[in-house]
C-alpha cells in the first residue's frame, strides 16, 4: 500500500495515512460533533422550560466516530443494546371493552404504586412496530429509570409480549383507543400519580396521535410526553424506506417481521368473515403492502393513503396541549430530514423537536465505546426527571 501511494501520488504511504486520519478527524469534529438543533416556539413557556432544565440539549452530541452511517447506527445500536439483561417485570393484564387484552409490564425494581393513594409518579413506555417490553431500546430506557424517580410500566400491544390475541383486532399508528383506555385505567388505579408517556417509533406515533386526538382533554391525564424516532410524515418516511437498495432491504425485513407477527395468531386473525385476504397479507414484501392488505381493512380506512394521512402528525401539531418533546436524527432512514416538521413546530405552544446530525433510527450511539448508555437514554432521563420535579413549570 505504501508503494501504491508513493508511485501514484508521490507521497509516502505513512504520510498519506496520517493525512487521511487527520482529514477524517477534522471532518468529524467540524461536521459531525454538533449541538442538536431544537425546533420550538421561542416565545413558549415550553421553550423556556427546556432551555432552563435540560442541560443535555446545550451539549454537543458526539456520535460514535467509527459508526456514522445511519443504517449502521440503526443496526449496531440495536445489537449493542441487545446485550443488556432482560428486565424483571410484574405483569398486569388489562381487558379492553371489545374483548381484547393488552399487557402492562411493571418494572419490579421501580414499581412503587402498591396502594391506590400512592402519589409516586408513573412513566408509561409504548414500544415500536413489533416491539414489546423486552425490546432492546425499551430495556435500555428501563435501565436508566432509576435516575427518574418513577415507576416504569410498558404497554404491550394486542398480540405482543407473549399475550395471545382474543379478537382479530391488532393495532396501528393512527388508532390510540387502547392507549387511551390504559391511561384511564392507570388514573383510576393510581389517581394521585402523575403520568408521563414515552413512545418509540410507531409507539411514538400512537402517543402523538393520542395527544392530538384528545387535545386539551389530555392535560388532566398526562403531565408530559416524549416520542423518539417518529416518522412525523408517513408519506415521506415510507418513500425513504422504499429507496433501493439498503433502505428497501430494511423495509423488507420489517415487513417480514409484521407478517410473522400476524402468523403467530393465524387461528384468530384468519377467520371466515375477515375483510382481508390472508394469502395477500402473508405475501407482503414491504410495509406499504402489509398496511394496504391488512391494516387498512382492519381499521376501516379507504386506502393506504387515507391511513397514512390519519397517522401522520406533521399537520396536527397545533392540537397538542400536553408538553411533547420529540427526538430525531437528521439521517434517520425511516424519516429523513425533509419529513420532520421543524418549521411547523415553531407555530405551536407545547411541542418541541430535538434533532441530531447523526443517529439513524433509534440508534443514537455516542462515544468511542457505545456499549452502555446512549443519547436517547440521557435525554429521556433528564427530561422525565425535570418534568416530574417541576410539574407546575412544564404545564404552564
Amino acid at each position: 500500500m505504501s508503494l501504491f501511494y508513493s508511485y501514484f501520488f508521490g507521497v509516502p504511504g505513512g504520510t498519506w495515512m496520517a493525512l487521511s486520519v487527520a482529514g477524517y478527524i477534522t471532518y468529524y469534529l467540524s461536521k459531525c460533533v454538533q449541538r442538536p438543533v431544537m425546533a420550538v416556539n421561542p416565545d413558549s413557556k415550553f421553550a423556556q422550560f427546556l432551555t432552563s432544565h435540560l442541560s443535555v440539549l446545550q451539549e454537543k452530541y458526539w456520535p460514535t466516530p467509527w459508526c456514522l452511517e445511519a443504517r449502521l447506527q440503526t443496526v449496531l445500536g440495536s445489537l449493542f443494546r441487545s446485550q443488556l439483561p432482560n428486565i424483571d417485570y410484574q405483569r398486569e393484564l388489562v381487558d379492553l371493552p371489545d374483548g381484547g387484552v393488552v399487557a402492562l409490564d411493571w418494572h419490579r425494581a421501580s414499581f412503587k404504586g402498591a396502594k391506590k393513594d400512592d402519589p409516586h409518579p408513573i412513566v408509561l413506555l409504548v414500544p415500536g412496530l413489533t416491539g414489546s417490553s423486552q425490546s432492546d431500546y425499551i430495556r435500555s430506557l428501563i435501565h436508566v429509570s432509576e435516575k427518574i424517580g418513577a415507576s416504569c410500566v410498558v404497554l404491550n400491544q394486542r398480540g405482543r409480549g407473549g399475550v395471545k390475541l382474543k379478537t382479530p383486532r391488532t393495532y396501528c399508528a393512527a388508532n390510540s383507543e387502547d392507549l387511551g383506555f390504559v391511561i384511564d385505567h392507570l388514573h383510576k388505579t393510581f389517581p394521585r400519580a402523575r403520568l408521563m408517556l414515552t413512545g418509540v417509533s410507531l409507539g411514538g406515533m400512537i402517543v402523538g396521535n393520542y395527544l392530538q386526538q384528545q387535545s386539551s382533554a389530555a392535560v388532566d391525564k398526562v403531565l408530559a410526553a416524549m416520542i423518539i424516532s417518529v416518522p412525523w410524515n408517513v408519506f415521506v418516511g415510507c418513500a425513504s424506506l422504499e429507496t433501493p437498495h439498503l433502505n428497501l432491504m430494511l423495509n423488507r425485513h420489517l415487513a417480514d417481521c409484521l407478517v410473522d407477527s400476524v402468523k403467530m395468531h393465524e387461528d384468530v386473525i384468519n377467520h371466515e368473515n375477515a375483510p382481508w385476504n390472508w394469502k395477500e397479507v402473508c405475501k407482503s414484501r414491504t410495509i406499504r403492502e402489509f398496511d394496504a392488505s391488512f391494516v387498512v381493512k382492519q381499521f376501516g380506512f379507504r386506502d393506504v393513503e387515507d391511513y397514512y394521512t390519519a397517522a401522520s402528525l406533521n399537520d396536527k401539531l397545533h392540537r397538542i396541549q400536553v408538553p411533547l418533546l420529540g427526538l430525531n436524527a437528521a439521517d434517520d432512514p425511516f424519516i429523513p430530514f425533509n419529513g420532520v416538521p421543524l418549521e411547523q413546530v415553531k407555530q405551536t405552544s407545547h411541542v418541541a423537536i430535538v434533532m441530531t446530525s447523526h443517529g439513524g433510527h433509534i440508534g443514537f450511539m455516542e462515544g468511542m465505546l457505545p456499549f452502555k448508555q446512549n443519547y436517547i437514554d440521557r435525554v429521556f432521563a433528564e427530561y422525565c426527571r425535570a418534568a416530574l420535579a417541576n410539574p407546575e413549570l412544564i404545564q404552564q
